[in-house]
């Protein structure tokens, strides 16, 4: 375990020297001040590294990540990392991912005996109910797939509800969000709303809207 923490640090020191023989100032820049254009709400994850899977760079996302990528609106370690986000760096996007093969989204399809997480996973549960109908039609691989879907899109709504993202509407008709969903297998992403941007667009997503429609 040693010997697995050391190298580590030698990955990092190796890290720095490549960096600096390309760049020699590029961590005074980093270090002056941060000007990120996106939001990044993802899952906790290790195969899901938004960097890497988006192809960007030190500085360009904030990052908020938790298990099952969830939006709860009772959540102030979220609703503090949003309203940093939103007010003082004044991301243009926010993005919510979700992924196939997500541990989360799998826990919530079972029967709540996991322990203290059930109760995170509260929402996810909930979600399944109302899509009962539809995912009970699946079989057990489609069902998962299809409730990191729907959870996805669920977080969305979520977010556009919540105060910091409706007064950034009300004064500058940012951000705009998104909905997406990372498939491990082939390394590609799935968008699974439309960029929204006001409560008009936030209630094409509305599961209780398209259930009433005709």
């Amino acid at each position: 375990m040693v010997e697995t923490i050391e190298q580590l640090l030698a990955n990092n020191r190796r890290f720095v020297a490549e960096q600096l023989a390309q760049d020699p100032q590029a961590f005074h820049r980093l270090a002056s001040g941060q000007h990120p254009q996106f939001l990044w709400i993802g899952c906790s994850d290790s195969r899901v590294s938004p960097n890497l899977i988006t192809g960007t760079a030190a500085g360009d996302m904030f990052v908020h990540r938790n298990v099952a990528n969830l939006v709860v609106p009772t959540d102030i370690n979220l609703l503090s990392v949003l309203q940093y986000a939103v007010e003082v760096l004044q991301v243009p996007h926010v993005i919510v991912c979700g992924h196939y093969g997500c541990g989360g989204v799998q826990a919530a399809l079972a029967e709540p005996c996991h322990g203290l997480i059930d109760h995170w996973l509260c929402g996810v549960r909930d979600t399944r109910q109302f899509f009962r109908a539809e995912l009970d039609g699946l079989d057990d691989a489609a069902r998962a797939r299809r409730l990191v879907e729907l959870s996805v899109v669920e977080q969305v709504h979520n977010l556009g509800r919540t105060s910091t993202v409706q007064r950034a509407w009300r004064e500058r008709g940012r951000p705009w969000i998104h909905g997406w969903v990372f498939d491990i297998d082939t390394g590609h992403l799935h968008p699974q709303t439309p960029m929204i941007a006001s409560l008009e667009a936030l209630g094409t997503i509305c599961k209780f809207d398209l259930q009433a429609a005709p």
